[in-house]
């Protein structure tokens, strides 16, 4: 029923409607269920590639075995309080988890990122992560190492003391998409410089000179994006 938890009959639609090559939100609509419910199924058992109704009502079924009351949760990812549900914050940070690393983030960087982006402050020492995320102390200074040179975390001292502190903030899609524009801009070029090295009347030069115009394109739109950003929340507004 809509809102209870899903039947092994749910997840044979989800499994005909990804085959189907439907979304998450019209799988959800036929369903009766949220979009959300639908991605985090898909993404807790084994992505919109690999997921099958079978082997996922396999595996609820061993999570919820696994499960004891009383037991503590395997990663608090948010801050208490506010009249959060934590079951719904864990979900939640699971399923983003789960779409970071279909977007290529590795798993464990996955995990932190997503850690420190759903407490309120968006800071965490190494320790805490440790705690939160149950991992070694090597498994988040690699993983932090990683997003740092991506742009998508930064350290700072903790006031007054020798430790240091994992941030985010509300600017790092931001600075992720710059990044993408600056490597999408090196892509146009370089497929500009290969349509007239091997001939723009070949088929092998009109390929690049064909990704070179398309690559543009996206260049200027996600330009365009990040200015009209930029004006609407002025630095250090």
């Amino acid at each position: 029923m809509p809102g209870g938890r899903l039947t092994d009959e749910d997840r044979r639609h989800i499994a005909a409607g990804l085959a189907d090559g439907l979304g998450y939100a019209e799988i959800g609509r036929r369903l009766g269920r949220p979009a959300s419910t639908v991605l985090r199924e898909v993404t807790r058992n084994g992505g919109p590639d690999g997921y099958a109704a079978d082997r996922a009502q396999r595996a609820t079924r061993q999570r919820a075995r696994r499960r004891t009351p009383g037991r503590r949760p395997a990663a608090p990812p948010a801050d208490a309080g506010h009249g959060r549900d934590p079951r719904a914050v864990e979900d939640f940070a699971e399923s983003f988890t789960g779409l970071l690393v279909q977007q290529g983030l590795p798993r464990m960087e996955a995990r932190v990122l997503t850690c420190l982006y759903v407490t309120d402050a968006g800071a965490l020492t190494a320790a805490e992560l440790v705690a939160r995320l149950r991992v070694s102390p090597a498994s988040v200074s690699h993983a932090v190492t990683y997003l740092e040179r991506q742009g998508l975390v930064e350290r700072e001292r903790v006031p007054g003391e020798r430790r240091e502190r994992y941030v985010v903030d509300n600017e790092i899609w931001l600075r992720s998409t710059q990044a993408a524009l600056d490597m999408n801009q090196v892509l146009a070029d370089a497929s500009r410089r290969g349509a007239e090295v091997l001939g723009a009347d070949t088929r092998a030069g009109a390929r690049f000179g064909t990704s070179a115009e398309y690559l543009g394109l996206i260049s200027a739109a996600l330009r365009h994006a990040t200015e009209q950003w930029q004006r609407r929340h002025p630095a250090g507004s």
